[in-house]
């Protein structure tokens, strides 16, 4: 039996209780039993409780309903007396209620003895005082003393406690869901090649790293590691939210969980167990879930002086009851009962729990890791972030921005021209032609020019890619305001002879990600400065900076100097974020005061970032800021609720409008509490990445 304890000193929720008695030591584990125990242990908790609250829960209602037919106020309110009475009945409704006070009750009998061990009163302790008062009180009439029972209003309040924390637990388990949908994502077994050729179907936890396994067409990959024989495209979209299908072949890095599309492969298995991309996600997400957050402190410091406050206002609400009011004992025990009830800080103490598991969860499916919580938090108040150029607002390759022609030719034409010579050299200038190209023609008598750049027959016509260093040795004129331009920028240019005569040029550079602009557009909607760090030259650097429209960019910066780059702009009053790909960043991550790795890929353990995107993508740095923001939102909602529905419940409960005929059992209370925690729940569900 699990029971359902809220502490809010270990700022834990339910789901992080108990685990030791349903998780494995890690380091004990297999490779399959890493995968499966770490996500089903969580299951297996959060299954237990909803299943045992649940079963507690209609075992109490059904022997409630006995109950009530044996209340004497039940049976005058509805002239049952004569019908259902007999003697001794008084004993067999206290034999029926202690079962439901010792069952039903169980777990907030046993979770006021663990709040009370760890000094740090709070819902239990509340439940319990309460549902004890109530039992001993009752108890204490049927063996003699003159008053009234409140058996049928104690069996009532269990069963609505009850309820209540079954809707609840399932609610958390919906939040955690994500563990467990990451573990599913291995198959079970893996077709290992063995030495002689032939292919064995094993468990996972008998694959090592070196091992070559096959990967039919629509089979899950059964460990990371490298293709060493075959093509195919892999939907990697539950691991790094990448939707579209990733073209794979000899040489590229595949994880283990993605889906094998259309073609058969042979992989190298280079990681298992503990040391895999999912293992490392399923970790981050664990104690992204489970890590301490500044939010989560204000709620458990509301919720412990909560506890404290309807403690001091259930005692005084009896003796107001009982020595200024003159009422008799009964009517007071049962409203210091419902403040009581009322007053627990429950959707206090579930006001951020959830909001974290529901964040923690959608980041993690849409490639967003957090590995810091407070840092996560802290992503709201960014006012200036400094992106790393090359690789992050670049794509870290040379491509062609520019075609520029000098005689009648088709811009398209001239470039399939250059990528026709281009397309025997393995310079990366080059390639970026070819792969702008597309399209080639058959070359003949291809020849390099050391330095210079290559020619070769095309069509008939004589075609030579040469650089500027060869027009001057060559005494060839050339003025154009657009390539002085060109230069200017930064940007590489290399020209096209066709049978001796310039026929045009290109301009290469590393290419901005399309996906930059759009980004470094909404952060400044968001109000937000975007900067630039780079090693390249000022040139390089403002032409960049003038495409994405940055506020401001440092050029020539080396890569231990970037940490001071951050200094500089933390020093001018702001909250820095810093993005950058993880490697010579390091520092700079450090120093920010958000940490972003963009494009870690399988690469998760990037030490110094808070947080890491596996995609190569700036967009979703401005949906980790958004999510930030809107994750803030959520708990601050819930706190609001939850402190505002007891400003309102407390007085209520003690009969402020007694006057006016309204007064609340101690059930009514227990459905307003229970009713404030499904909206705290159903409020955090709500939560989206935009």
């Amino acid at each position: 039996m699990q029971e359902h304890q809220h502490n809010h000193s270990g700022h834990k929720t339910h789901g992080e209780m108990a685990h030791t008695e349903h998780e494995m030591p890690m380091e004990k584990m297999d490779h399959k039993g890493h995968e499966e125990h770490k996500a089903q242990g969580h299951h297996d908790h959060h299954a237990h409780m909803v299943a045992d609250f649940r079963r507690r829960f209609w075992i109490s209602l059904v022997v409630t309903i006995p109950i009530l037919a044996l209340s004497p106020l039940v049976q005058r309110f509805l002239g049952l007396k004569e019908a259902v009475a007999f003697p001794g009945d008084l004993y067999v409704l206290f034999g029926l209620s202690s079962f439901v006070f010792f069952y039903g009750g169980y777990p907030f009998l046993k979770g006021i003895f663990n709040e009370l061990k760890s000094a740090n009163p709070g819902m239990m302790t509340l439940i319990a005082i309460a549902i004890s008062t109530a039992y001993i009180y009752s108890s204490v009439v049927v063996f003699g003393l003159e008053g009234k029972v409140f058996f049928w209003e104690l069996a009532t309040l269990i069963d609505i406690m009850l309820l209540g924390h079954w809707i609840e637990m399932r609610s958390i388990m919906g939040a955690s869901r994500a563990l467990e949908e990451l573990a599913k994502l291995m198959p079970s077994e893996a077709h290992r090649i063995m030495p002689d050729g032939s292919i064995v179907d094993v468990a996972l936890d008998e694959l090592k790293t070196g091992d070559r396994v096959l990967v039919k067409p629509g089979e899950k990959i059964p460990a990371d590691g490298v293709v060493v024989k075959g093509e195919t495209s892999v939907n990697e979209a539950m691991l790094t939210g990448e939707s579209m299908p990733v073209s794979k072949k000899e040489g590229s890095k595949v994880i283990g969980g993605a889906i094998n599309g259309e073609g058969s492969i042979v992989i190298e298995i280079e990681r298992t167990g503990k040391d895999s991309f999912l293992s490392q996600v399923i970790d981050l997400v664990k104690q992204a879930q489970e890590s301490k957050s500044k939010t989560q402190d204000l709620a458990n410091r509301a919720a412990f002086w909560l506890t404290i406050i309807a403690i001091s206002g259930g005692a005084v609400t009896l003796f107001i009851w009982l020595a200024i009011m003159n009422k008799d004992f009964a009517f007071a025990l049962e409203r210091t009962v419902t403040v009581m009830v009322i007053t627990c800080p429950h959707a206090l103490g579930l006001a951020v729990p959830l909001v974290v598991a529901v964040s923690t969860a959608l980041s993690a499916k849409n490639g967003l890791l957090i590995r810091d919580r407070a840092a996560f938090e802290r992503g709201r108040n960014i006012q200036a972030i400094i992106f790393d150029k090359t690789g992050t607002l670049t794509q870290g390759r040379f491509g062609v921005t520019d075609t520029i022609k000098f005689q009648e030719i088709e811009e398209g034409e001239l470039l399939k021209y250059a990528a026709s010579v281009e397309a025997h050299s393995e310079h990366p200038i080059a390639k970026g032609i070819v792969e702008a190209a597309k399209e080639t023609y058959p070359v003949d008598g291809f020849k390099a020019i050391p330095g210079k750049g290559a020619e070769g027959r095309i069509n008939g016509r004589n075609v030579m890619v040469v650089s500027p260093g060869y027009l001057r040795e060559k005494g060839i004129q050339m003025s154009d305001e657009r390539i002085e331009k060109l230069s200017s920028q930064g940007k590489t240019v290399v020209f096209v002879l066709i049978d001796g005569k310039l026929a045009g040029a290109i301009a290469l550079a590393d290419i901005i990600r399309p996906e930059s602009k759009e980004a470094v557009s909404r952060l400044r909607q968001m109000g937000i400065q975007c900067m630039m760090l780079t090693g390249d030259n000022r040139q390089v650097a403002r032409w960049v900076s003038e495409e994405l429209g940055l506020d401001d960019y440092f050029a020539e910066v080396l890569p231990h100097e970037k940490a001071e780059k951050v200094k500089e702009v933390q020093s001018r009053g702001l909250v820095v974020a810093m993005t950058g790909d993880g490697v010579n960043d390091a520092p700079a991550l450090a120093q920010a005061d958000v940490g972003i790795a963009i494009g870690a890929g399988t690469d998760v353990a990037v030490e110094t970032a808070d947080i890491i995107l596996v995609r190569s993508n700036p967009l979703d740095v401005v949906a980790i800021i958004g999510l930030a923001k809107a994750t803030y939102r959520k708990m601050i909602q819930n706190l609001a609720w939850a402190t505002g529905y007891n400003s309102f419940a407390i007085p209520l409960a003690a009969g402020v409008l007694y006057k006016y005929g309204i007064l609340l059992s101690p059930a009514m209370g227990a459905v307003l509490m229970s009713l404030s925690t499904v909206v705290v729940a159903i409020n955090a569900r709500f939560l989206k990445l935009k």
